[in-house]
């Protein structure tokens, strides 16, 4: 008796460290988790590069190739068929600028919306923020933008050397242009990866609209060339005036506007907001479903 008394003395002194509650606020985000199990983020973001590129022969080579490809494929057709023209910027650094934050973008955005159902066995046998994963995609990311972004550099010094290009203060603003890409792309692909839980349409349907919604942004032409009537549509992509105020930094040419990049920070909070409250909400019941 007093063995059990004592063990049960032992027991009632220490402290619980997870606390599983029946229902939480829609409004609980459990930030401190996620702070507290940032040693898993960072686990998660090694295990997405490793396992993209372990059994490849040419490694993270493949994120100069990727760009690179699709840049001469933009000049032969966007530029030498349909001559469309890019303000008298060298091609090569006017459509890459484009592509190497569109680049990440898309890819933080279609594997955020499939998260649910990538991860499914990984959430049914153990426990963890759930936030965790569609965090550890944007940052993990971050590593291919950071290599094509070197990419992108070299060209254009190449080409600021000659005096072809002209460098713009607003270069100062890219750490800011890429927290607003990530809160886009993190807040749509949650919104859409709790709404595929139900709908799974809409994964058939995403692949198809990040192309569509490419064409909606100036990556192959610039905002000075669209005509009046089409130029208000352009303008309310958020994406839009991310991609002018990138390759209004490094070229010169293009325009900026802080209204317009205003006008995109405040849709990539509000939509980051709804996104995460979607997601939390989801999470409680998405095994049920998926």
């Amino acid at each position: 008796m007093k063995i059990q008394e004592s063990k049960q003395e032992e027991i009632a002194g220490l402290e619980w460290t997870e606390e599983i509650l029946p229902q939480s606020s829609p409004l609980d985000l459990k930030l401190k988790e996620v702070i507290r199990y940032r040693d898993l983020l960072w686990m998660l973001v090694k295990r997405d590069f490793i396992a993209t590129y372990k059994q490849t022969i040419l490694g993270p080579i493949w994120f100069f190739i990727q760009p690179l490809l699709t840049t001469l494929t933009f000049i032969v057709v966007f530029g030498k068929i349909a001559g469309i023209p890019t303000g008298g910027v060298p091609m090569l650094v006017f459509y890459l600028s484009g592509i190497t934050l569109w680049n990440y973008f898309a890819e933080c955005l279609n594997k955020t919306a499939t998260v649910f159902r990538d991860n499914a066995a990984i959430f049914g046998k153990v426990y963890f923020p759930r936030l965790i994963m569609p965090l550890s995609i944007v940052v993990s990311n971050l590593v291919r933008l950071g290599i094509q972004m070197t990419l992108f550099l070299g060209i254009w010094f190449y080409y600021y050397v000659q005096g072809t290009i002209t460098a713009q203060w607003q270069m100062i603003l890219v750490p800011l242009l890429i927290v607003l890409m990530a809160m886009l792309s993190l807040g749509a692909g949650m919104l859409i990866s709790a709404l595929t839980t139900k709908y799974r349409d809409l994964i058939f349907l995403l692949g198809f609209g990040v192309q569509l919604l490419m064409y909606a942004t100036p990556i192959i032409y610039s905002l000075e060339n669209i005509p009046p009537k089409y130029a208000a549509i352009i303008r309310a992509n958020p994406m839009s005036a991310i991609i002018e105020t990138f390759r209004f930094a490094f070229t010169g040419s293009g325009s900026f506007s802080w209204m317009s990049l205003g006008y995109s920070a405040a849709f990539a909070a509000g939509l980051l907001l709804i996104g995460t409250l979607v997601f939390n909400k989801v999470e409680k019941s998405f095994m049920d479903t998926v």
